[in-house]
């Protein structure tokens, strides 16, 4: 016991057993170079007879002699000497006065070899010796000083915040699997990253630059397409992803009963870009698509417009588009349903248009405030309703953009297993907010159409998922899972889907996702995926010095996995996360912290090897125009002929606005 009694007793037995060692290595240099003694007149004969006694005992016969237990003596003196710790002193130093010294206290008598006289022989003796005796003696007092690896150079903490990852390659019809090493007690290892459910969607977050499409997305198109999916792919900067898919379908023609058809939508080169109408009238099959689909069309050219719905100035322009659609929708069967017939129709002057729109009774209700606001004056308040609408309308009315969407190559049903589609839709980062509004219509088509029982097993790929809008993706995530449809959305921060989408739905978003790897981010998102991680038990230890003695204590505690700081500063390619798992292929370690492993050479030899994505067709300038002067004819002859049959028709005669 650590009592004061207990601690004075040992110290007094260390000072005697200190004591008798230096008096046993006196004797012995005593009695080895007793000629230097006695010309040094330090010798007396009461002491030489004790000494003849003393050699009696054996005690001065080699190799067990005084020399020898004075080692030992020495060694056990120190073995209890508990000297104040150092955080500066280096291991080397004691270690290299102790094999100094033990080498010099057992190689002394190599002096006596040499020819000097013999006085000198035996003072070169002593010296060395006790030397040697004092390095030994101060090298094991300097080592009971060293903290002998209590704390590690470890500034950041991160040998404490490694965990345990999965190391098992975990493969399934569906899965997606990653190739990765992490860092465990300092030791690298390999692991996976094994998404084996992609059905509960998966979220890859990460800054520009950080590697989400290198080593994440392109991974999971191409393992993907290798697996049978049909595939929809947002490529916001086309054509990257979509010459993955592309020629990833050229090597995995045996995956698939029936090899699905590639199509591309391209605004900018009509030539590699196929056509579809978003507002295909078959499958449009009551008026709430129609909603749905105006509803897409404005938020996404209005983005601001998606944190105030529900007021006035909102929905009335939504209502009226709803309304303009539905009317092509029913006029004829839809021959004009389409969004360039749309756009024209707007333009038309209130009193044509209103007067057509009455004959259809379906939108009656929908358009009746806006009748009524015209023929009572309210020029201020119909302009404030329909104004915005037109005018966002009118951003929309291109050569290129008609002719893309006026007729249909394509439907959008893409995992229709008797036809199977991959289909990418490229945007511009220079022309993304009109582009992105078009492009969000035919998303939200594509994922009514493929969320469907009885479909084939689908992948909806979404790059930078917040520069185009749309509405209902949490209810994708949320019931698409039966229906097979994997959903992988790429988001640079979270701030920029607060931004885009408002807080509430981006944290709807965020909190459905099942899956998620995230690169490097920063601020709030670094916290909340922190949050996410969850906690680990970690050692910790304190060093505290004073005056008299040095006390370090050790301990364990929860602290996070992940820290934000850490997530802040993750290398490209490095990425922290959370998979999800299945009833019958349970996942313990579902939290990674690893290092994503390219083979950045085959990659690029492949990439060399790749396919350029087919032309659809080698189209001229007056073809483009000729559709754009076509489309406005077109509407100009239905309200004509819809006039004139109301003129002809008593019934409807009553409907026609004559207001000037």
């Amino acid at each position: 016991m650590a009592t004061a009694d207990n601690q004075d007793a040992l110290r007094k037995i260390l000072e005697l057993t200190r004591k008798s060692s230096l008096i046993l290595l006196v004797l012995h240099l005593y009695v080895t170079c007793r000629g230097f003694f006695a010309s040094l007149q330090l010798e007396h004969p009461i002491f030489d007879a004790l000494l003849q006694k003393a050699a009696l005992t054996g005690i001065f016969i080699p190799p067990f002699d005084a020399k020898f237990f004075s080692f030992v003596l020495l060694l056990i003196s120190i073995l209890g000497v508990q000297g104040k710790k150092s955080t500066k002193l280096k291991a080397w130093v004691p270690l290299l006065l102790l094999m100094v010294g033990v080498m010099l206290y057992w190689s002394g008598e190599l002096v006596y070899s040499t020819a000097l006289e013999a006085d000198i022989k035996h003072m070169l003796y002593i010296i060395v010796t006790v030397g040697a005796y004092l390095m030994v003696l101060a090298g094991a007092t300097l080592l009971t000083r060293y903290l002998n690896g209590y704390f590690e150079p470890d500034v950041f903490n991160k040998i404490n915040e490694t965990f345990p990852q999965e190391e098992r390659k975990l493969v399934s019809e569906y899965s997606v699997n990653l190739p990765a090493v992490y860092k465990l007690a300092g030791k690298v290892r390999k692991s996976w990253i094994n998404f084996i459910n992609p059905f509960r969607a998966i979220l890859v977050v990460g800054t520009p630059g950080s590697g989400k499409s290198y080593f994440v997305i392109r991974h999971i198109i191409t393992q993907h397409i290798a697996k049978g999916f049909s595939m929809f792919i947002y490529d916001f900067k086309y054509d990257d992803l979509s010459r993955i898919a592309y020629n990833a379908l050229l090597r995995n023609k045996g995956a698939y009963n029936i090899l699905p058809k590639f199509y591309t939508i391209n605004f900018d080169d009509l030539n590699r870009s196929h056509r579809c109408n978003p507002l295909e009238p078959s499958t449009m099959l009551d008026i709430t698509d129609a909603s749905e689909s105006s509803r897409t069309i404005m938020l996404g050219l209005n983005r601001e417009w998606i944190k105030k719905q529900g007021d006035f100035f909102v929905e009335s322009p939504i209502n009226f588009l709803t309304a303009v659609m539905w009317f092509l929708k029913k006029y004829q069967g839809g021959i004009y349903c389409t969004l360039p017939h749309v756009i024209e129709m707007m333009q038309v002057d209130y009193n044509r248009l209103f007067s057509v729109l009455r004959t259809e009774p379906e939108i009656e209700v929908l358009i009746n405030p806006f009748v009524s606001a015209y023929l009572q004056g309210a020029a201020e308040q119909l302009e404030g309703q329909i104004a915005s609408a037109k005018i966002t309308m009118a951003r929309l009315s291109s050569p290129q953009l008609y002719y893309v969407l006026s007729a249909s190559e394509f439907t959008l049903d893409v995992n229709n297993p008797i036809d199977p589609k991959i289909v990418c839709m490229g945007n511009n980062p220079q022309k993304q907010q009109v582009y992105g509004a078009v492009l969000s219509l035919y998303i939200s088509r594509i994922t009514k159409l493929v969320n469907r029982k009885g479909m084939m097993k689908s992948s909806l790929i979404f790059d930078e998922f917040p520069t185009i809008y749309f509405n209902g993706i949490d209810s994708l995530i949320a019931t698409a899972r039966s229906n097979k449809v994997a959903t992988t959305l790429g988001v640079q921060d979270y701030s920029q889907l607060k931004k885009d989408y408002g807080r509430e739905q981006a944290e709807v978003i965020m909190n459905t996702v099942g899956n998620i790897i995230s690169g490097q981010v920063l601020g709030e998102t670094a916290k909340q995926l922190s949050d996410r991680f969850g906690k680990i038990v970690q050692k910790r230890q304190s060093l505290s010095i004073n005056s008299n003695d040095t006390s370090i204590s050790h301990s364990k505690q929860l602290d996070l996995a992940v820290p934000p700081s850490t997530i802040a500063t993750l290398s490209s390619g490095e990425f922290v996360g959370l998979v999800a798992d299945n009833p019958d292929q349970e996942i313990e370690l579902k939290r990674f912290h690893a290092k994503i492993i390219n083979d950045h050479k085959a990659i690029a030899l492949e990439e060399k090897g790749y396919q350029e994505i087919p032309k659809a067709r080698d189209i001229q300038e007056w073809e483009v125009m000729e559709n754009y002067q076509i489309i406005k004819s077109q509407i100009a002859e239905l309200i004509e002929k819809e006039l004139e049959r109301m003129m002809d028709n008593p019934g409807l005669a009553s409907l026609i606005i004559q207001k000037a």
